[in-house]
């Protein structure tokens, strides 16, 4: 599978599971991307630890130091899985995997170099040293009741946007 067929295979499958993903070429795209997700969010959180995620401009009146009162979280996943549309965070650099889980939108930035196509793809490519906490996120957060009425957005993020990059 080339690199072109797997991100499109992820795009493909992460729309199936309710993610609003969207593949951006620069950082021009990668900034109206942005401005326009979070036009009407009051608090944002973004860790700012890797190059993409210092891109990010938020307005100093929405940023927040702390991602447990944010609105929305902005974040560099450490990969994606294309069979299953999935995500993958992990806690390498003292990363909280649990930032993105709180807020109610999830901005997360995938890099096309790390998609891979199976989960044992990811696994292999990590070798024998995998961090300490792994994190995998498919679609915004929902679960269902006894009677089977589903509800997005309960214990986790209600909307997931994905940004290819």
């Amino acid at each position: 599978m080339t690199r072109e067929e797997m991100i499109a295979l992820f795009m493909e499958n992460a729309g199936k599971v309710a993610a609003e993903p969207i593949r951006v070429r620069d950082y021009d795209e990668f900034g109206k991307v942005l401005n326009e997700a979070l036009a009407e969010t009051d608090s944002v959180f973004c860790p700012g630890l890797t190059e993409k995620e210092n891109a990010v401009h938020i307005p100093p009146e929405k940023r927040t130091k702390e991602y447990v009162s944010a609105s929305a979280c902005i974040e560099e996943a450490s990969a994606a899985i294309a069979e299953t549309g999935s995500l993958v965070f992990s806690s390498e650099k003292g990363k909280p995997v649990q930032a993105g889980l709180l807020p109610g939108h999830h901005l997360a930035i995938v890099s096309s170099e790390n998609i891979y196509e199976t989960l044992d793809d990811y696994f292999s490519a990590i070798g024998s040293s995998p961090p300490t906490n792994i994190t995998l996120e498919t679609g915004p957060s929902r679960t269902a009741d006894i009677e089977l009425t589903l509800t997005i957005g309960v214990h986790g993020p209600g909307r997931l946007t994905v940004i290819v990059f």
